[in-house]
């Protein structure tokens, strides 16, 4: 099974911005996790600031990865671009965020991208990360 990781903007600085939201850890130490809780998995990570290198990260899924998870930051609540390509993703998907989007800004309310994957997980800080690798093996094991 390998299943690619995206992360949107400003993800690369985690441990460095708000903690209460955000948790402590780095991008780094996440990934280590993950790998850690599903050595069977093989997985692909990647975090751009730039949208276009998301969209083409996300076009190149199908026939190359079993299985999606991305958090896409703050582009999560503004672009159709990426909404649009995960669109044509046939693979299962599984949006996810760090922090509880509920309890957050009334812009934050509103995920365009969100919609279109399998589901999505927010609030549970890096841990949201290991449901949604969880979740999408479960997905994957009824295909």
């Amino acid at each position: 099974m390998k299943i690619i990781v995206l992360n949107g903007p400003n993800l690369n600085m985690l441990g460095k911005r708000d903690t209460n939201h955000y948790g402590k850890l780095t991008p780094e130490v996440i990934n280590s996790q993950i790998k850690s809780e599903f050595p069977d998995i093989e997985f692909e990570f990647f975090q751009s600031n730039i949208e276009g290198e998301l969209i083409n990260k996300i076009q190149v899924v199908n026939g190359n990865f079993d299985g999606l998870i991305i958090n896409p930051g703050g582009y999560a609540h503004t672009s159709v671009a990426i909404r649009d390509a995960l669109e044509l993703v046939k693979t299962p998907k599984i949006e996810v965020h760090l922090s509880n989007i509920s309890k957050r800004d009334n812009f934050r309310q509103t995920l365009l991208t969100a919609g279109i994957c399998d589901g999505y997980i927010s609030g549970f800080q890096e841990l949201s990360y290991i449901a949604g690798v969880y979740l999408l093996t479960k997905i994957l094991a009824k295909i």
